[in-house]
């Protein structure tokens, strides 16, 4: 193996018979621009509701708690697609996320939540995972569009004035800490495992937790993540 990387190495190496430094500086430069937007591209494509909801884990669970919440439709007509809320926005931590997201393809792959079963059985651990993750970046995707100087206080409830105006005003808590199921119901969580910096939330009985309705997918499978 050695030997074949030193041979290739010694041809990428080995200055060109045939054609000038000027031909392969700029054929270095295209083939970049080229690279570089098919890989955009391909990033982009990964953002689309389209793609997020491909498979059926996503689109006949998951999904479908997401279509009657106000970040899918609202008076303003600003929709919220699973990337707004699931991947950051600036580039390095947005490719951090992308690396980080490889890995649901072997889950993909493996089934680990293709029926109803398995995804009960996985949604609270989902579910923590993804809180947790929003705990520790400071619930990075929320701030894509939603921004504590701009906002203002005198539209809001009482209650959401005083949250805001104390939590969120000296970094106590951040929008997940209160914001837990805003966008997917949430799980049934087992007594004494209720996070404790979540005021005021309510969370589902056993069994009662959500999944999509009756006839949502074939075969009755109907997960999500």
């Amino acid at each position: 193996m050695m030997n074949l990387l030193k041979r290739y190495w010694a041809i990428i190496r080995r200055p060109s018979v045939h054609f000038s430094l000027g031909f392969l500086t700029l054929g270095g430069f295209i083939g970049g621009i080229i690279f570089w937007g098919a890989f955009n591209t391909a990033m982009e494509f990964t953002n689309t509701e389209k793609f997020c909801t491909g498979c059926h884990e996503m689109r006949d669970n998951v999904f479908v708690e997401l279509k009657p919440t106000i970040h899918y439709t609202n008076r303003s007509g600003v929709r919220a697609i699973c990337s707004d809320c699931h991947v950051p926005h600036n580039w390095t931590d947005k490719m951090a996320r992308k690396m980080q997201a490889s890995k649901e393809v072997w889950g993909k792959i493996f089934g680990s939540i293709s029926t109803q079963e398995k995804f009960r059985e996985e949604r609270l651990r989902l579910a923590q995972n993804e809180w947790a993750r929003f705990k520790a970046n400071d619930s990075l995707e929320c701030r894509n569009c939603h921004n504590y100087e701009y906002m203002d206080f005198t539209r809001q409830s009482v209650r959401a004035q005083n949250m805001h105006m104390t939590f969120l005003a000296n970094k106590e808590k951040t929008c997940i800490d209160c914001h837990k199921g805003i966008a997917h119901r949430l799980p049934h969580i087992p007594p004494g495992q209720a996070p404790t910096d979540t005021p005021g939330q309510v969370v589902p009985k056993e069994g009662d937790e959500a999944l999509a309705p009756a006839g949502g997918g074939p075969g009755g499978a109907k997960a999500g993540g």
